[in-house]
């Protein structure tokens, strides 16, 4: 039965799937470049949370950035602890999928990464990307300081204008702050590098953020 349906909009905190006290699976090296995907990180770095949809095209986005240290997939923004795919997928945890990525601020600052974002997904649509449907691919940005959060702002009020420049509608994205992330399940750590040929629904959407 819980698997069975979906809900409409987001689940309430009582209504989320119980979870478990216990990460879901290991958390193995980067299959890129070998670096970890989990704390503890190079002294100095920030991390950026991203929802776009499927996590698989996201996280491909940016692990090549300069200045990204890595980056890994797993869920956030709702209720269930240490949540699997499974669960995720039904909408009954309240989490969307993320793409994380940690980054050298001196070399590539929180906007910087902002551009990859607004550009390759529709932060339009609402609780949707193209034919994924549900709340766990709702647009988001998990911003982990009050600095984040005014650059976040800042730059949604920017490609709105861009967006309005061109006819486009308005801006769906959730800005919201960073609370506990859960690490996704291997399989799905840099997803893209180990199925070249796999599923990604990520692509320039037509409007640039620069001018």
């Amino acid at each position: 039965m819980l698997f069975g349906r979906k809900p409409a909009g987001m689940v309430s905190p009582d209504e989320a799937l119980p979870g478990r006290d216990e990460p879901i699976a290991e958390r193995p090296p980067h299959a890129v470049h070998g670096r970890p995907i989990v704390p503890p990180w190079p002294e100095g770095h920030g991390l950026a949370v991203v929802g776009m949809g499927c996590f698989w095209g996201a996280e491909r986005l940016f692990w090549t950035l300069p200045g990204v240290y890595t980056t890994f997939v797993g869920y956030a923004g709702g209720y269930t602890p240490n949540p699997t795919y499974r669960e995720v997928c039904t909408g009954l945890t309240g989490h969307a999928e993320i793409a994380g990525v940690v980054y050298d601020p001196t070399v590539i600052d929180y906007e910087e990464l902002l551009v990859p974002f607004w550009e390759n997904h529709d932060p339009t649509q609402v609780d949707r990307q193209g034919n994924d449907v549900g709340t766990q691919y709702r647009s988001c940005l998990l911003v982990a300081t009050d600095e984040q959060r005014a650059v976040a702002e800042a730059s949604r009020d920017r490609y709105q204008r861009k967006l309005d420049e061109n006819d486009y509608g308005r801006i769906a994205t959730v800005i919201a702050p960073l609370g506990e992330v859960y690490w996704a399940e291997p399989e799905h750590q840099q997803y893209l590098h180990k199925h070249p040929g796999g599923y990604c629904n990520h692509g320039f959407c037509q409007v640039a953020y620069a001018d």
